[in-house]
């Protein structure tokens, strides 16, 4: 098998290399290139038809080529008389020109092994479509071995040679003589070409009287290709040696007959007895039933029949076949004003292009792409009927494949993408978006198609503008983000901010509002979301379009807007133009509604965030406490291993520090204690004296195991509710007051840290806030005098018990206020005002604030003055994010303010 088939390969190689070096010496190929062998056709399909161009123009063309190699068998005069009735039949059509002809482009050429002539672009003969496939190439070619002769194409291509028979019977006054499917050429386009004139009679009478054609006597001793097809020839020729335009008309019968019986002629005629097949013809055309028409088409079955009678002045003329209800069809007649389509003028054309669109969905789609989309991209070139052509060209493109619209139809709307006038090009490819985004490929997008809707964005014509804007939308989705970004928004924008009409404004908007969906979120937030502040428009509409912008990017689950621009710039902007005069009730209501969702929506993030941020900082501060236990165990382990290098003096206070934790271990946790406060007869009693009562019960108080292990980080700490530093509430009680004290007094609530020796201006310093303000001037050989070493300076012999006096805070909480005590103060546990009032590493000594942290007018931290515009700057700084509030400082609070 497989060397059959090497052996059928070589074959066809060497006759095409035959056929090749036989017309490569043929005159035509000086100007026309040969290509593919792709068809046969003519008298016995004697010539190969192959594609061609031409050299200089590289138009196409089909090359007819007879190899005389086909005729070796012959002797040398019947060669010459086949070369003579060859060359007599192309000498012929040459000569002819009409539509419905097949067309010469050059001349016939004769060399020493072919004959060559080139002609319009052919697709196939009727014969080679009908099944005879003499003289082509094997393997077959798919586009002829599938070819399919629809309804409408065999119904126009009758009526094409019909109207080509006429021609030559009323204007050229001759007779084909040999009408047969080799010798209907199909063209490139479909259409249906009279060729073969090889046998064709002049009219011997001039031409104002009745003409008369002269008729050989049939020889069968000539080669076939001397004598025309007899299963086609009237019955005339042979059996009385006469001919007329009608014996055409029989030919035409036959072919009908053919052309609907899949290529078999009516009958089979026996070449060795002719005259005794056409008398058994005759007796059956007399004969002629309708079951043996049965195949073809009712509406022209008696034309048939008529056009194959014995009697000739019975049959048909050509004019009258053209008009015969058969060709009456919708589609024939569109493919039949296609091919008129030069002679009509504009208006016509422009009538007849209105309508087509209804007419293409009932044509095969081949027959729309080979026959209607050249005539319709051919009027291209005038820009008058482009409107009307190019919505029918886009229709068929929507049937098309991708390649094919890449291939037939993207090629010729490449000039058309660069009209801009009449401004309805613009409005049809406007209307058309998506499928020229869906086919055209990307590089061809950018090239071409974008920059027409840049156009059309920055056109002069409103309504270009609107429509532009409403189209945008629905191919967004097809548009590369790249150019959607640096190219379609900018133009957008700028088409809202420059414009004088409220329409392309507000449609500016809503298009942007509806290709919110593509775009990054980021890109919203920075670029769409600040530019709907440079709107200067204030109209209802306008002012809808920005809201409606931003409650779809606050709304949508891909976008989304930060609650720092919400609080920051989303707001500020939405609240003022809620309140536009030109709103009515309803649109109000729309902007309330989305500004009361931001502000839920801000409220829960950050409620949430600060709960969060505070629960860590518990989580923190039981891990710091642990932490430093852990270190001081570590410590003491490590210096009890280290006894013998440690000192006497460093052995000592190891003990002395052994014996403290071990007292705090033993000893019951502080718990808050109840205390009556007598108010004192006098209020002249000195201050001093109360501080240091209250440090003598300080002193006297037991202290839990928390404080001591925690006492090395009390030194810089404010602590017990008084503004002075201590370095530690054990130790700092013991040591001598020998000098004056000069300090000003504060308070501390939750929040609040009125230190000692403050650096500027206390908030309750004033006459306002009520404190007492005490003045003891220390002695000059007091060293280093500070608030941290205040507390130094008191003497243990003044350590008595003395009922504590609070009048110097009777004017700061007022008579209906409850006063609190220092030993109140005291008895709070160490670790929670230790942990209170120790600032987060890093931050500034309290001691050089006003204020220390800055607490909002609700006591709680977080909300600082960037957040909220309606708090003063001057009174109030960044909370601490460790500082908590106890629950009395939090009543305090409340009562101060509110």
């Amino acid at each position: 098998m497989e060397s059959m088939l090497n052996k059928l390969k070589s074959t066809v190689t060497k006759v095409t290399a035959d056929v090749t070096s036989a017309v490569m010496g043929n005159p035509v190929t000086r100007e026309f290139d040969v290509g593919r062998h792709i068809a046969s056709g003519g008298n016995g399909l004697a010539w190969k038809i192959f594609n061609g161009t031409k050299k200089s123009t590289k138009q196409e063309v089909a090359v007819f080529v007879f190899d005389k190699k086909l005729i070796d068998k012959y002797q040398k005069f019947e060669k010459d008389q086949i070369i003579d009735s060859l060359k007599r039949g192309v000498q012929q059509l040459t000569r002819l020109r009409h539509p419905r002809l097949l067309t010469v482009q050059h001349p016939l050429e004769e060399s020493r092994d072919c004959l060559a002539f080139c002609t319009e672009p052919v697709c196939a003969s009727l014969a080679n479509v009908l099944g005879s496939w003499d003289n082509l190439p094997s393997p077959l070619p798919s586009d002829i071995k599938e070819y399919k002769l629809y309804d409408v194409e065999t119904k126009y291509g009758l009526l094409q040679v019909s109207e080509g028979l006429s021609f030559l019977h009323s204007s050229v006054k001759m007779v084909h003589g040999n009408i047969t499917p080799e010798n209907i050429i199909l063209n490139k386009s479909g259409a249906w070409k009279i060729m073969g004139f090889d046998f064709c009679i002049q009219s011997t009478n001039p031409s104002e009287q009745e003409p008369k054609f002269p008729c050989k006597e049939w020889d069968p001793n000539l080669p076939s290709l001397c004598l025309p097809n007899p299963e086609y020839l009237a019955p005339e020729y042979i059996l009385s040696v006469s001919c007329e335009t009608a014996s055409d008309m029989y030919s035409l019968g036959a072919v009908m007959y053919a052309v609907f019986n899949k290529g078999k002629p009516i009958f089979e005629v026996n070449k060795q007895d002719i005259y005794k097949s056409f008398s058994r013809q005759l007796d059956q055309l007399s004969r002629l039933s309708s079951g043996t028409l049965q195949s073809i088409p009712e509406e022209v079955r008696e034309h048939v029949k008529l056009l194959l009678n014995v009697a000739p002045a019975v049959r048909p003329d050509a004019d009258q076949m053209t008009k015969i209800p058969f060709f009456d069809d919708v589609g024939a007649m569109t493919l039949q004003y296609f091919d008129s389509l030069f002679q009509r003028d504009n208006l016509q054309k422009s009538q007849f292009f209105k309508g087509l669109p209804k007419v293409l969905p009932k044509l095969p789609k081949r027959v729309i792409i080979q026959r209607i989309l050249p005539c319709l991209t051919s009027e291209f070139v005038n820009p008058d009927m482009v409107p009307f052509v190019l919505p029918n060209v886009l229709l068929i493109a929507e049937e098309c494949t991708k390649e094919e619209y890449i291939k037939l139809i993207l090629p010729e709307l490449g000039p058309v993408f660069k009209q801009q006038e009449p401004i309805q090009i613009l409005l049809i490819f406007l209307q058309k978006m998506d499928l020229l985004l869906t086919k055209t490929p990307p590089d061809e997008i950018k090239n071409s198609v974008l920059p027409m809707v840049y156009r059309a964005l920055e056109a002069p014509s409103i309504q270009i503008q609107e429509l532009c804007l409403n189209i945008i939308p629905t191919f967004a989705n097809l548009i590369d983000y790249p150019s959607m970004k640096n190219s379609l928004i900018p133009r957008i924008k700028n088409a809202c901010l420059q414009t004088s009409s409220l329409a392309v404004r507000v449609n500016s908007l809503v298009c942007l509002g509806k290709i919110l969906e593509y775009l990054d979120k980021w890109f919203v937030l920075d670029d769409i979301l600040p530019f709907l502040q440079q709107i200067p428009s204030k109209e209802p509409a306008v002012l809808m379009g920005i809201l409606g912008i931003y409650k779809c990017t606050f709304t949508h689950k891909k976008l989304g807007i930060t609650k720092e621009q919400l609080a920051g710039k989303v707001l500020p902007h939405l609240i003022p133009l809620s309140i536009e005069n030109n709103l009515n009730l309803n649109q109000f209501n729309s902007f309330i509604c989305v500004i009361k969702d931001m502000l839920n929506r801000l409220e829960a993030e950050h409620k949430t965030k600060l709960e969060q941020l505070h629960v860590m900082q518990e989580q923190q501060k039981s891990l710091d406490i642990a932490n430093q236990m852990s270190v001081s165990e570590e410590a003491r382990s490590s210096s009890t291993g280290n006894q013998a290098s440690l000192t006497l003096e460093e052995k000592q206070k190891l003990a002395k520090e052994q014996e403290q934790a071990q007292k705090l271990k033993s000893q019951q946790p502080l718990k808050p204690q109840t205390t009556t406060v007598t108010p004192p007869v006098k209020q002249t009693k000195d201050l001093t004296d109360t501080l240091i009562d209250n440090m003598s019960s300080l002193s006297s108080r037991p202290i839990n195991q928390a404080q001591v292990a925690s006492s090395n980080s009390f030194s810089s700490v404010p602590s017990m509710g008084v503004g002075m530093g201590f370095s530690s509430p054990i130790d700092n009680t013991k040591r001598n007051m020998t000098n004056g004290l000069n300090t000003n007094m504060g308070f501390q609530t939750a929040g609040f840290t009125m230190g000692a020796g403050l650096a500027t201006q206390n908030f309750f310093s004033g006459p306002s806030a009520g404190a007492t303000k005490m003045n003891i001037v220390p002695p000059a050989n007091m060293p280093n005098y500070g608030p941290m070493n205040a507390a130094s300076a008191i003497s243990p012999l003044t350590q008595q018990n003395r009922p504590p006096d609070m009048s110097a805070l009777d004017n700061l909480f007022g008579p209906q206020k409850p006063k609190v005590s220092m030993k109140q103060l005291a008895q709070q546990k160490s670790s929670q005002w230790v942990n209170q009032f120790v600032p987060p590493p890093g931050s500034p000594n309290t001691s050089n604030t006003a204020l220390g942290p800055q607490m909002n007018m609700m006591g709680q931290p977080g909300f600082g003055i960037q957040g909220n515009p309606f708090f003063s700057p001057q009174n109030f700084a960044q909370p601490a994010d460790t500082m908590t509030n106890s629950s009395s400082a939090s009543n305090d609070l409340k009562d101060l303010f509110g």
